[in-house]
């Protein structure tokens, strides 16, 4: 088939390198795009291409496609397939694989672009440190599309039932994912980090929340030097074991708030922070929203 002319389509920077054209050359309209404040570690992109497209990407990010009915081509990591997609259609690129798609069809489509150290956290924390996200070029989840459209719709509105919400919708997104869309490695890489150290690092860090917790005490744990657990826990879990140590401190710290019965700078040192204002700092930063927002 001709291909529509290239053209970038003005998508949200996570995504990384997608470049998106109409059959006309020019971009498809945007109706909506981005992320709620925090760090979710998931973004949207909703589309509109008339007359034909062609999406092609090399993406930072593990991409969720979503389309209306169209025949569409499209190829993945050496795969291709053209077939007649129902509406609702789903693809999955994996972060750092080259895929494609074409269409002679004016079509609409919802893209999820996910951080792969969210989602290798969220998979940690799920006791599935060896789940490995499947690629596929068509198939259908009317769960995953319905938090997708709850995505989209928040991201067109100007986010109306906030951060929080935002931040619940997407981790149920990626749960979805790792329950219906992973496999296990066939063959355990050599270096990884095993799921009960990972429950014995983490059991450690609670039992000593409130206090200092350095990387050479969890390197111990893990009977390891710093330098190699350093990396190897990173690669496993998708963040450093300093920020590790940081979200299991938040964790606690938003129960305590949420529970309602410790003042604010309490709970800044019950849960290892150096004051209120610090503690206030990582939660904005984290989930975008304020200390007493979080308690409403």
């Amino acid at each position: 088939m001709e291909q529509p002319g290239r053209g970038a389509a003005e998508s949200t920077p996570e995504m990384g390198d997608v470049a998106w054209a109409q059959k006309d050359g020019g971009p498809p309209k945007i109706l909506a795009a981005g992320s709620a404040p925090g760090e979710s570690g998931v973004s949207i992109l909703k589309v509109l291409s008339q007359g034909g497209a062609h999406l092609s990407a090399t993406p930072q990010r593990h991409l969720v496609w979503f389309t209306s009915a169209a025949r569409i081509a499209c190829r993945m990591g050496g795969r291709t397939l053209r077939h007649e997609a129902p509406w609702g259609s789903l693809a999955i690129c994996h972060a750092g694989v080259d895929c494609d798609a074409d269409t002679e069809e004016s079509i609409g489509s919802i893209i999820v672009a996910i951080d792969p150290r969210h989602f290798a956290l969220a998979a940690a924390e799920n006791s599935s440190l060896e789940a490995q996200l499947m690629e596929r070029l068509s198939g259908q989840d009317q769960a995953l599309l319905k938090l997708a459209r709850t995505l989209t719709l928040e991201s067109a509105n100007g986010y109306p039932n906030g951060a929080l919400f935002w931040n619940g919708v997407a981790n149920g997104f990626i749960d979805g994912l790792l329950a219906r869309h992973t496999s296990e490695l066939q063959h355990r890489r050599r270096g990884m980090l095993d799921k009960d150290v990972l429950r014995q690092l983490r059991d450690y860090v609670i039992a000593h929340v409130d206090e200092s917790i350095d990387v050479e005490a969890l390197a111990k744990i893990a009977g390891q030097s710093p330098f190699h657990f350093s990396r190897v826990f990173a690669r496993a879990v998708g963040m450093t074991p300093h920020r590790y140590v940081v979200h299991l401190r938040l964790q606690r710290a938003i129960e305590l708030v949420r529970d309602g019965r410790s003042g604010l700078a309490e709970i800044a040192v019950r849960t290892g922070f150096a004051d209120q204002s610090h503690l206030s700092r990582w939660v904005r930063r984290v989930h975008g929203v304020s200390l007493t927002q979080l308690s409403a």
